[in-house]
């Protein structure tokens, strides 16, 4: 096993860990980043990127993951692709430990690991990612303007993406397995209200149709009760709003997070209750899922591991 010592490590390669970098880059932090086993994190299964700056016609979220790359390159970053497996954050400086035994001792971490988006499991999500299957209506809606989409989940984010899809889409369908919704009292009387939305009780998905991409859902009404009845739903945009689940668990040991998994920070800053550890992106809070803010958490990230090492003499 091998040991090596880094000023700042990154661990992470969404917006917020490539931010993270090109900033620490720039400060002469000499960071290294390991970009995990999705470089890129969930922008890479993000069709179109309209509201990042510099990028007047849109850009593709696999794109945009390539030139934040570069640009941390650029700027000297060091960027490796492995998975952490262990962390140490008992006492500085820290130690993670990487796939095939790499430990990197490190002055300053931050933590840009991400979130991964909740899935029903069915195969035709994979088969139509990208091509009509989107866990995020504020990323993606957008492209279903005037079009007949569907969200799938009963609580307060699936209310929320199905009220900002009613603003953009012809109609909103809700599929919602339970006979009620479990959105707090407020989402629920706002979706009432829409007469955008209609809400599919007592529904579940078993798959989806199409050629080129997603044409309609093929749901079951009341599963397993005698009046059981097979639906075929026409819409061009399935969305997910089941949740999502930060990838936290390596560092909770140490770290606080809060009942979901999401690191909590001090107020507006990346600071976690470990000195010289930061938490940026996804992980930190689930408002960061547009990638320019998850940047900006980023930037944040790399100014205060700069600061931190600068008033530590490292």
């Amino acid at each position: 096993m091998s040991r090596e010592h880094r000023r700042c490590l990154i661990i992470g390669s969404g917006p917020a860990g490539y931010t993270a970098a090109i900033y620490a880059s720039r400060a002469n932090l000499a960071p290294l980043l390991y970009e995990g086993i999705q470089p890129g994190g969930q922008l890479t299964q993000t069709t179109e990127v309209e509201n990042f700056p510099g990028y007047p016609e849109g850009i593709t979220g696999p794109a945009l993951t390539q030139d934040l790359r570069k640009q941390a390159l650029r700027f000297g970053t060091e960027i490796r692709t492995g998975l952490a497996t262990k962390a140490d954050l008992s006492k500085a400086p820290y130690v993670i430990t990487f796939e095939e035994g790499v430990e990197v001792e490190a002055d300053t971490v931050i933590i840009a690991t991400g979130a991964s988006a909740k899935y029903l499991g069915l195969p035709d999500e994979e088969k139509y990612a990208g091509m009509g299957v989107s866990a995020c209506a504020t990323c993606d809606g957008f492209f279903y303007r005037n079009k007949k989409v569907a969200v799938v989940g009963g609580g307060d984010t699936a209310c929320e993406e199905a009220l900002y899809l009613a603003s953009l889409a012809s109609h909103v369908y809700m599929i919602v397995r339970k006979d009620y919704l479990r959105a707090s009292d407020i989402m629920r009387q706002r979706v009432a209200a829409s007469e955008k939305i209609t809400v599919l009780y007592e529904h579940n998905t078993l798959g989806l149709y199409g050629e080129d991409g997603v044409e309609g859902a093929h749901l079951v009404k009341r599963l397993g009760q005698p009046d059981e009845e097979r639906v075929d739903l026409p819409i061009d945009g399935f969305f997910l709003a089941i949740g999502h689940h930060p990838n936290s668990e390596l560092f909770s040991d140490y770290v606080e997070v809060d009942e979901v998994g999401y690191i909590k920070t001090e107020g507006a800053t990346p600071r976690t209750c470990v000195p010289g550890v930061f938490a940026a992106g996804d992980v930190a809070d689930p408002l960061y899922r547009q990638a320019v803010t998850a940047a900006a958490s980023g930037c944040k990230a790399a100014i205060e591991a700069e600061r931190y090492l600068g008033e530590h003499g490292l």
